[in-house]
């Protein structure tokens, strides 16, 4: 197993005023070398967006785009005719293949949202664009990990165009639970929300990262109630 450490605090940051924005890798005007990109994961952002504010329309093409609210809610609005408000539980997928315009806006006028997005670069270009969306409810993941949105249509998780798993996971203090990686040529970038683990001796806080190759199993001990998102993507 070779494993790459990324602290919380070694992320770009911008601070807009209405956006308050985090990067696991390189983005808009931060750029790191080192940081641009785990695999086929493109994009990692922890995005905290003020009331009333928010992303006007926009265009996307060829990216797998998931969208996971931790607090508060977004309005989402698409050229394909899709509009629907998205909140805490809610997991959002929009595959933008050949091109999709979309707004995403807090409707709230005194609540800010925090939310995370990943882009993911799908396994074909020039596909269709699609819209879905659906709840998890926290109780699904409870001492366990809960896929969300996958490309191998295992279960109940929304489809995404590539063969990746996006997974969410609790685990009360001092519980254990282990991680299959999807397939032999995928590794796994597993990002912890709130609390504290320990993976192969490293201790990852809040927002801390870990980027896993070369492993078939991944063992996550909880040092504290904690709630971590694994991302497992082919890394070529």
């Amino acid at each position: 197993m070779n494993t790459l450490l990324h602290q919380a605090k070694d992320r770009g940051h911008a601070d807009h005023g209405w956006l308050n924005a985090h990067h696991s890798f390189s983005f808009a005007q931060w750029y790191d070398p080192n940081r641009l990109q785990f695999g086929m994961l493109r994009v990692l952002n922890d995005d905290i967006v003020a009331a009333g504010e928010g992303f006007g329309m926009h265009p996307h093409n060829d990216m797998e785009i998931i969208t996971i609210i931790h607090s508060g809610a977004l309005e989402h609005k698409d050229n394909m005719g899709n509009g629907s408000v998205i909140k805490p539980g809610d997991v959002q997928v929009m595959s933008a293949g050949t091109g999709v315009y979309h707004s995403e806006f807090n409707p709230s006028s005194d609540e800010p949202t925090s939310l995370f997005q990943l882009w993911i670069f799908p396994k074909e270009k020039g596909i269709k664009p699609a819209y879905d969306q659906k709840t998890f409810s926290p109780s699904e993941r409870k001492n366990q990990i809960k896929a969300v949105a996958s490309g191998f249509n295992k279960g109940e998780e929304l489809y995404i165009h590539q063969n990746a798993v996006i997974s969410l996971g609790n685990l009360s203090k001092e519980r254990s639970v282990k991680y299959n990686i999807a397939q032999p040529e995928n590794g796994a970038y597993i990002m912890v929300i709130n609390g504290q683990i320990e993976i192969d001796g490293k201790i990852l806080n809040k927002r801390d990262a870990v980027g896993i190759t070369n492993a078939k199993e991944i063992e996550i001990n909880s040092l504290d109630e904690s709630d971590f998102i694994i991302v497992d993507v082919p890394m070529n």
